[in-house]
């Protein structure tokens, strides 16, 4: 029998790389969206419903059982990330209170297994690499609420005989990135030949590619497995030889201009993730 999943979050960032890799698998998929986000989903396949809401986060547990009704999976990937707000913005708690009315309404429909995303700022920053294990200590309302979703959903969703697995991602770039961020931003002044204005780029990050990204977490959520899990690569590099390698395609590295931008004080000097 087809595996049916629920998907939130499909016309995102992270969320179409997760429906492309679906769309190559045997299951049928149900996707909640936001009216007129559809223009975001490249192809149709193995999409049986759509269904729409103008705020995910606002709806009732009664709402959430009618939309999880024969759903195996459910991959929440659904959240406020307004580059430059997401971090302290009041929208978290929204966000938290939603994906607990989700966890419940599926609950009420006998949901077999729930993947949801946390996030590498849930952690103790360290200077050593972070496991699954390591010690959580949000510093933003963002990790905070993450870090609040986790212990709650962690407690309930197997009290109810739900397998619940929690994807922590670290540095993700790459396709349909929003172009105020780092890497569209540092590409678009190379392309045009000005200078990328960057901190002194000591910083160590663990980088990956959102198509491998999403990959994982269909492996994941396809999978047995449980508990918390970071999805990253687990290669230190400061984010001054990052730059370099991308000024390289460019032939540029003369336009990367370090130390033109202050550090950020909340920036903690090292973040590597461990499997």
């Amino acid at each position: 029998m087809t595996t049916k999943i629920l998907l939130t979050g499909a016309s995102g960032f992270v969320g179409r790389q997760v429906l492309k890799t679906l769309q190559k698998k045997d299951v049928d998929l149900v996707l909640i969206l936001r009216p007129n986000s559809e223009t975001k989903i490249q192809s149709k396949n193995l999409i049986s419903k759509i269904i729409y809401s103008t705020d995910l986060f606002n709806e009732s547990i009664d709402w959430w059982k009618k939309a999880c009704q024969n759903i195996d999976i459910i991959i929440h990937l659904a959240w406020y990330l307004e580059p430059g707000e997401y971090l302290y913005s009041d929208h978290n708690y929204r966000c938290y209170e939603g994906s607990y009315n989700l966890a419940k309404g599926a609950v009420n429909s006998h949901v077999r297994r729930i993947i949801s995303i946390g996030t590498c700022f849930e952690y103790k920053m360290s200077i050593l690499p972070l496991a699954p294990s390591s010690i959580l200590s949000p510093e933003t309302p963002y990790a905070e609420a993450k870090v609040n979703l986790f212990n709650k959903l962690s407690k309930f969703l197997p009290s109810r005989n739900i397998e619940f697995a929690w994807c922590r991602l670290f540095y993700l770039y790459g396709e349909y990135e929003d172009k105020r961020r780092f890497v569209p931003y540092l590409r678009s002044q190379l392309e045009k030949g000005s200078k990328a204005k960057l901190s002194s780029g000591k910083q160590i990050r663990d980088f990956m590619d959102v198509r491998m990204a999403g990959r994982s977490i269909v492996d994941i959520a396809l999978s047995d497995t449980v508990g918390a899990v970071n999805i990253c690569s687990e290669k230190p590099i400061s984010v001054r030889e990052f730059a370099e390698q991308i000024a390289d395609e460019y032939g540029r590295r003369d336009l990367l201009d370090f130390g033109a931008k202050p550090e950020n004080r909340f920036e903690p000097p090292y973040i590597v993730g461990k499997r």
